[in-house]
């Protein structure tokens, strides 16, 4: 059975198409629009009309590729740019309008347990006592286990919004200082397109290679590294830097300020970054769902 994913973000909207496996999932089919939902979201609560015009065509094409793809089952979902707007149902009435898809908005914690649940099962035991953080354009989510729970943290710091607010690092780190002391004796996993993004920076990717991405590490030295370099540049430069998508150019710096302020507040060495993450999770779940609904159907008979 092939299933697809549809992830509509603040900065991008992706699509996982992947197929069940004995051993677990294959990926069959992947997309990457940077749609920029987000636009103006520091500035104002309403998704932009030029912005959703974005997402649609973006879902469209997508449509097309599920199409051709043999899909059995579609999950849809929105986060934090959909969940923050105020004409979130304008969006929502038109997607299904466009599409016949329903869209389901994640809160928070439902985001951060999806983005969780995709890196522990992708990073499997390579990394122990895992913190899971999720480097968005409008939000950033912290998961973390411990003895009877799963914790989430959910803040308004995301890439793009950060970006348009030009926050400063000083202040990324306050809005982080509640989670100092929370997360010990943990290990940062680093989920999200700014930390992919770093991750093939670092090692100079001309073409993006998934599985070189997957599991790197990311020492402190060299986010540092990388910051000061996309610091010294102008945007025309940043574009042309290997291992950087050129439409993700505009936002990285915040982003990549985000990631550094999360390594020096809860006092770790680097992240290990994971390119299962959100979708993998969103899949994931799906497929506990409907061994559920099929186990009740059985029942029944």
């Amino acid at each position: 059975m092939r299933t697809a994913i549809v992830d509509i973000g603040t900065n991008s909207t992706r699509l996982l198409v992947a197929e069940r496996l004995p051993e677990g999932f294959a990926a069959v089919k992947r997309g990457l629009i940077a749609t920029r939902l987000g636009e103006g979201i520091g500035q104002q609560s309403y998704l932009l009309e030029m912005a959703m015009e974005r997402t649609f065509a973006a879902l469209l094409n997508f449509r097309q590729i599920i199409a051709e793809a043999n899909v059995s089952r579609i999950v849809v979902a929105a986060t934090s740019a959909v969940r923050d707007a105020a004409n979130r149902d304008k969006f929502l009435d038109e997607v299904w309008k466009r599409l016949g898809w329903e869209v389901r908005i994640l809160t928070g914690e439902q985001e951060a347990y999806a983005s969780y649940l995709g890196a522990v099962r992708g990073i499997g035991d390579t990394v122990s006592n895992p913190v899971v953080v999720d480097v968005g354009g409008g939000s950033t989510e912290f998961i973390w286990q411990t003895v009877n729970e799963l914790n989430c943290i959910s803040l308004r710091l995301g890439a793009v919004r950060m970006t348009e607010n030009k926050t400063p690092m000083d202040e990324i780190k306050k809005m982080m200082m509640p989670l100092a002391g929370q997360i010990n004796d943990t290990n940062l996993v680093g989920v999200g397109g700014t930390i992919t993004a770093l991750a093939a920076i670092a090692q100079q990717m001309d073409v993006y290679d998934p599985a070189r991405v997957h599991g790197y590490f990311l020492s402190e030295h060299d986010v540092v590294s990388i910051l000061n370099k996309l610091d010294s540049v102008n945007l025309e430069e940043r574009k042309q830097i290997p291992g950087l998508q050129p439409e993700r150019a505009d936002i990285i710096n915040a982003g990549v300020r985000i990631i550094l302020a999360i390594i020096q507040i809860l006092g770790h060495s680097g992240v290990t970054v994971s390119e299962t993450d959100i979708l993998y999770g969103l899949l994931h779940q799906d497929c506990q769902e409907q061994e559920k609904y099929f186990l009740n159907i059985k029942k029944d008979f």
